[in-house]
């Protein structure tokens, strides 16, 4: 089995560090995934959380693209909700234009963390329903369809097809087909309701001037090390974190593995442990051998076309090193990278 790899970063703030530092790290591993023949980089969108520095993804794309040469870049994803389907239209034209045949149009349905987070953006829970409908307007304003706000083009976005994909539970995936756009769902573990989900997704795909045809990208965690139990201790700042997040309302800045394990883990109550216990698992971890095994078996499963990382650990330098060692482990199952082109025709993969 054949398939593309790429990377998504979420900007992670570690204990004692600035946002800045963490956007600026962003932008050099970008650089260096870039270096490994990873196909895409792309940044998400998170709102007052203070573990993640990534909030205007569309700007950190544009810092990403501008410091570097071949890899394709983009957002994972830009939350539809929060914004104006116009000023989303507008602002992919303009990357589209500055960065020819190298810029993702990837968006997703989800809204703020917290009701003031919520007010604060001027959007409520109930947003999410007319995510389809906001899609359909985005669309329209690149390929100059009837939109609600007829005279009104969107420049320099009218006429432009950066790739379009859809970030997308197992719920979402029919809006990702009636929309002609890639799918992004989560799922390493490949259970039945990813697979069913990816099944209904090729049955009702609607061919699109961004797609003729179903994409499928599986995106979860992966970490790579020497041995698996290193791997696994990859995992445990973010788990610790996620777990942290659901007890006491705040997403903290990452820590180290051991302090996790030799300090908080122990003091943990039987409803924390439950929560980190919970996020260790689902991912994909192990040595090179291992990983590769897993992800040839979960292409296999889902016919995924390419695999999307997402991973964040305290440790930097051991982060880097999970991507080579990831790199390596699948240089002969994944297809290679298409060279940039300035012609942003649907024909990018």
């Amino acid at each position: 089995m054949t398939f593309k790899l790429s990377v998504l970063d979420r900007s992670r703030t570690r204990r004692h560090e600035e946002p800045g530092e963490a956007l600026r790290n962003t932008v050099a591993f970008a650089q260096q995934v870039e270096a490994l023949g990873y196909h895409r980089f792309w940044v998400s969108e998170h709102h007052g959380v203070p573990g993640v520095a990534g909030s205007a993804p569309t700007v950190l794309s544009a810092a990403v693209a501008a410091a570097t040469t071949r890899i394709r870049v983009g957002t994972g994803g830009v939350m539809l909700p929060n914004h104006r389907p116009l000023v989303v239209a507008e602002q992919f034209g303009v990357l589209a234009s500055l960065f020819p045949g190298r810029i993702d149009m990837g968006l997703g349905r989800s809204v703020g963390f917290t009701d003031g987070i919520r007010r604060a953006l001027g959007t409520e829970k109930d947003a999410m329903d007319g995510f389809a409908d906001r899609l359909a307007e985005l669309a329209g304003w690149f390929t100059g369809e009837p939109t609600p706000h007829p005279g009104v083009h969107a420049l320099p976005a009218e006429g432009l097809r950066p790739p379009l994909f859809v970030l997308a539970n197992d719920a979402g995936a029919e809006t990702a087909a009636h929309a002609g756009a890639a799918l992004v769902i989560g799922g390493l573990n490949g259970k039945e309701a990813i697979t069913a989900a990816i099944d209904r997704y090729r049955a009702g795909f609607t061919p699109s001037p961004w797609w003729h045809e179903p994409y499928v990208v599986v995106a979860g965690n992966v970490a790579v090390a020497e041995t698996r139990e290193a791997a696994r201790r990859l995992l445990v700042p973010e788990a610790w974190a996620l777990a942290h997040s659901r007890t006491h309302g705040v997403f903290p800045p990452l820590r180290p593995a051991e302090e996790i394990e030799g300090t908080l883990v122990p003091s943990m109550t039987e409803r924390e442990r439950g929560f980190y216990e919970s996020a260790l698992r689902g991912h994909v971890h192990g040595t090179e051998d291992d990983v590769a095994t897993a992800l040839d078996s979960l292409v296999a499963r889902t016919g995924a076309d390419e695999v999307l990382v997402t991973t964040s650990t305290y440790d930097r330098d051991a982060l880097h090193d999970s991507y080579r060692r990831l790199a390596t482990a699948t240089a002969a199952a994944t297809a290679p990278a298409p060279p940039a082109s300035p012609d942003p025709a649907p024909s990018w993969t």
